[in-house]
């Protein structure tokens, strides 16, 4: 068992929790091949932050597992659906979407302070993330976390290219954590390819560049939602989802685009496959 009670309580308290050697180094070096098979075929959400000329580059892109058969089998062969049921004591577990993130030595754009679930259309405690990364993070270049602010409410979401606040959202700005860091109690850890970070929803953010003039960061963030998460429609702007799939507001989040895949009694192993299998969904690769 890869989660203990332990690690169950630090999330429930920080909002974040680091696993050391959640996935071995097979899963490692998949995702570090695949990946570079995304970053020369970018998607349609694919974004650089980079400033042009500027130094590095900070790349994102999402919905790997729809076009990438090494994304896919990730989100359905590995452990983590498990680890996300476990943390959050969920019966089962639906995967919600993958990012890939990864900042290119010399890096300088930072990832604002931010939570993550005002960008999305999905309500409910039982909604989390999974932070993998596939390169050594030494503590420095790590995701940052404000401890316990998970239970703060929600904020109103910027866009990284820019930072332009979402427009008709009606939620408060966030507090300048960045200007004010001593009046916080923020989480980062030195990490190694297959220690992973698991945070929920709402918990505050954000990231350094990086500063290294020869290491790399790519990290896959996988999101996954439990037995409370519904799909909300709400006023404003949306990132995630993508494309609408054809949920009605308030609805559990079982479909062919949120499929099941772990459940508490079937055990550490990826389930309903079958209807990814017929979402008519076609691998680029």
């Amino acid at each position: 068992m890869i989660v203990n009670e332990n690690d169950i309580e630090t999330y429930k308290r920080d909002g974040v929790v680091c696993l050391r050697d959640a996935f071995d180094s097979q899963c490692i070096s998949m995702l570090a091949d695949w990946t570079e098979i995304a970053m020369a075929s970018p998607g349609p959400d694919a974004e650089d932050y980079t400033r042009a000329g500027g130094p590095g580059r900070a790349f994102n892109d999402l919905d790997l597992a729809r076009r990438h058969r090494g994304f896919r089998e990730f989100i359905e062969q590995s452990p983590a659906a498990g680890i996300c049921g476990q943390i959050m004591h969920s019966k089962k577990i639906n995967f919600f979407y993958d990012q890939l993130i990864v900042k290119e030595p010399g890096t300088k754009e930072r990832t604002p302070w931010h939570q993550d679930q005002p960008y999305w259309l999905v309500s409910g405690q039982q909604v989390c993330s999974l932070w993998l990364p596939l390169d050594p993070v030494s503590k420095e270049v790590c995701v940052q976390y404000v401890s316990g602010s998970h239970n703060w409410g929600a904020h109103n979401p910027h866009h990284f290219k820019d930072n332009s606040p979402y427009k008709g959202t009606g939620l408060p700005e966030l507090a300048d954590i960045e200007a004010n860091r001593n009046d916080y109690d923020i989480l980062a850890w030195d990490m190694q390819p297959g220690d992973c970070l698991v945070f929920q929803g709402m918990t505050v953010h954000g990231a350094p560049g990086n500063a290294s003039s020869s290491n790399r960061r790519r990290a896959l963030a996988t999101r996954w939602t439990g037995d409370d998460a519904r799909y909300a429609m709400r006023d404003g702007e949306v990132g995630i989802p993508t494309r609408n799939p054809g949920l009605a507001n308030g609805a559990i989040m079982d479909c062919k685009d949120f499929p099941v895949l772990w459940r508490a009694d079937e055990g550490m192993t990826a389930i309903d496959s079958k209807q990814n299998d017929e979402s008519g969904d076609k691998y680029v690769h």
